[in-house]
């Protein structure tokens, strides 16, 4: 006979990554135990076994709920404009202001992924592709140089993410730049350097006659 639900089991159940994630960033998912989690949660391992059937279950449903809360915010930013810039931009805040609000998901989809089973993880990267693929059409779209190509085409995406995907370990939301602005400074400084092709020459000149 099927066992009911509580009438607060979703609540319960969010309770439970919640406090997963925290204890899975903060210790590690692999030196985290059941003991640990429900340790955690105030629950017995039997009750956390009632809502996840396993502790991999809980990091999956952590790392599924946070890339498709970011599919849902890139696409609904870049609906939200009309142009490709500024689509792009909104794009990029979407994505810098969900991590700032998730380090510990970040943290979680870097180190822990791979202790996924196969399926579960190529589910994790699917969606993740999904979001690249946003961005990278819209890189292309931008690209009035004809720097885009084939073959650069995936280096220029993954330069952009290395900057969003790592920012968790160095940048702080609550310091002197806020989330929209340090999106904004990687669009800018991503698409137009920090010296304009003139200055780049006057530099060179510079350095020619210091020679």
């Amino acid at each position: 006979m099927a066992r009911t639900r509580s009438e607060n089991y979703d609540d319960i159940q969010r309770g439970i990554l919640v406090a997963a994630r925290g204890l899975f960033a903060n210790q590690g998912y692999m030196r985290a135990s059941i003991a640990d989690l429900a340790e955690a949660c105030k629950l017995s391992r039997g009750a956390l076994y009632h809502y996840f059937d396993s502790k991999e279950a809980i990091l999956f449903a952590i790392l599924d709920e946070h890339v498709h809360q970011m599919i849902v915010d890139v696409e609904t930013a870049i609906a939200n404009h009309s142009s490709t810039l500024d689509q792009f931009r909104a794009a990029i805040r979407a994505i810098v202001d969900l991590n700032a609000r998730s380090p510990q998901e970040q943290r979680l989809i870097l180190n822990d992924l791979t202790f996924l089973g196969e399926d579960d993880q190529q589910t994790i990267k699917s969606l993740e592709r999904q979001i690249v693929d946003l961005i990278t059409g819209l890189i292309v779209q931008l690209d009035n140089k004809g720097k885009i190509v084939k073959r650069t085409k995936k280096i220029y995406a993954m330069m952009l993410f290395g900057t969003l995907n790592f920012s968790h370990t160095w940048y702080d939301p609550k310091g002197g730049i806020g989330p929209a602005e340090f999106a904004d400074m990687v669009v800018d400084q991503f698409l137009h350097g920090i010296a304009s092709s003139g200055s780049l020459k006057a530099l060179r000149a510079a350095d020619a006659q210091r020679s």
